[in-house]
């Protein structure tokens, strides 16, 4: 096992250099520093003076890759790939266009996004697998028919339907909760059912429907036969055999989500006013703060390669025959 997750961390820095690379390189060579420059002056005839104040108070004067004016290391360490790209590895993600030190507004965010990601995560786990046990125990049956019917209809349903419906209705008509903005402490709550709600909600039936395919897949199976003919009653083998099966499938989309639950709701946050990570990347893309969407699309890497290695961990918790050399 600790051979098998120090081969996976090794395996991740290859990886994340070439994210950053690619990265790097749709910022700084597809996108130069002198046309970000033009895009945040918004004047069409800037002028070159302002263009280098601008590239100068934000670091952005230094060569791409390689500085022939320095010397020694400082040939390759005073350069806009090594401060902008490199420097990220050890969390130094510098500061946004506003002045703001990005790594600690990160640390702030985490906690409103985490507030409203965590709750919407687990009651919607059980949300989904309860429901999808339950039309595989009733399978082709009108009961079952129906769920899928209803699960095929809410995947149709845009989430920005959820969201606007559910301000207006719960916010607006019944005021039972704020239509927006975030508060410390319990009171927090009040601020974070409805979007923790709508989130539920949203995946409902895209998480149901495919929960569903993969218990039917092992009802199928010869186990679950066999099973049946020693006697045990339908709900035991449901409970005690199928979704203990079935978790493989299940963990490979849950864990790998887990790390995201820091990223939060780009959407959501956004039209509910949370200060998390997720309304903080769309002002930043909006805004066109380049700091500020290098650093989100560097924490996104970092926490996806993370998950798939929780993934494969989480594997040999719930079978045995999986082992990890």
């Amino acid at each position: 096992m600790t051979a098998y997750v120090i081969r996976r961390l090794l395996y991740a820095i290859p990886i994340l250099l070439g994210v950053n690379v690619i990265t790097f390189a749709l910022f700084f060579l597809v996108n130069t520093p002198d046309d970000m420059a033009r895009m945040q002056l918004g004047v069409k005839r800037v002028t070159p003076e302002a263009i280098a104040n601008w590239k100068q108070e934000r670091g952005y004067d230094k060569p791409l890759l390689y500085n022939s004016a320095a010397a020694g290391a400082g040939k390759l360490t005073h350069t806009i790939f090594y401060e902008k790209s490199l420097r990220m590895f050890v969390f130094d993600f510098g500061r946004a266009d506003d002045g703001r030190d990005i790594a600690r507004e990160i640390r702030v965010r985490m906690g409103p996004s985490l507030a409203v990601a965590v709750p919407a995560f687990f009651v919607g786990l059980l949300v989904y697998i309860t429901f999808a046990l339950g039309f595989a125990f009733f399978r082709a049956t009108y009961l079952d028919f129906w769920g899928v019917v209803i699960c095929v209809a809410a995947m149709s349903i845009s989430s920005m339907f959820y969201i606007i419906g559910g301000q207006y209705l719960v916010g607006k008509l019944w005021h039972l909760v704020p239509i927006s903005g975030f508060s410390g402490g319990l009171d927090a709550l009040r601020f974070i059912l409805l979007p923790a709600a709508i989130g539920v909600i949203g995946s409902f039936g895209a998480s149901t429907r495919m929960y569903r395919t993969f218990f039917l897949e092992e009802i199928s199976k010869d186990y679950v036969r066999t099973a049946r003919a020693k006697g045990l009653s339908e709900i035991t083998v449901l409970f005690r055999h199928v979704l203990k099966n079935a978790m493989i499938p299940i963990l490979t989309g849950v864990v790998v989500a887990i790390p995201f639950l820091f990223i939060g709701g780009l959407i959501t946050e956004s039209f509910f006013g949370i200060p998390g990570l997720g309304s903080y990347t769309i002002d930043a893309i909006n805004s066109q703060d380049f700091a500020v969407v290098r650093s989100m699309v560097f924490i996104g890497s970092l926490l996806y390669i993370a998950g798939l290695l929780l993934t494969d961990i989480s594997y040999t918790l719930v079978d045995p025959r999986v082992r990890l050399s």
